[in-house]
């Protein structure tokens, strides 16, 4: 029963992150199509950034500390990268140079984005087998 509960907090961890990075995204559209100015785009996306690595790495943490190996290694990549941003300082989204790097922001996101859906895909079929396997 256990396991059940871990399944159901990562998921929920996942559609916090899903969240983060859907509202990154949307910042980035609305700076796009000029809905909204530089300086406002970039402090709402920079807000959010240490919310969504500490939360990425809580949920890499939750993997290995429950022996849940496989999806410890498939959040490896994303945690990695995402020390690297904040070790080099590179991790927020500088005013000036937004409109120049907006497309590989937005890639970036994008990315971010396709990853954590398939996590998320992934946990909900750990959650579902889990809960199987509990039934009998």
């Amino acid at each position: 029963m256990g396991d059940l509960y871990v399944w159901l907090i990562s998921f929920f961890l996942l559609i916090a992150l899903l969240a983060l990075v859907v509202f990154q995204l949307m910042c980035l559209a609305d700076l796009e199509f000029d809905y909204i100015n530089p300086y406002d785009s970039s402090t709402r996306i920079n807000r959010v950034i240490l919310p969504e690595y500490i939360t990425e790495g809580v949920l890499g943490a939750i993997y290995l500390v429950t022996g849940h190996w496989i999806m410890a290694l498939f959040t490896g990549p994303y945690l990695y990268y995402n020390v690297t941003l904040y070790m080099s300082n590179r991790h927020l989204v500088d005013v000036t140079e937004i409109f120049n790097m907006l497309p590989k922001e937005k890639k970036q996101r994008l990315f971010k984005l396709f990853y954590l859906v398939f996590l998320l895909f992934l946990s909900i079929f750990w959650m579902i087998l889990t809960a199987l396997e509990d039934h009998e």
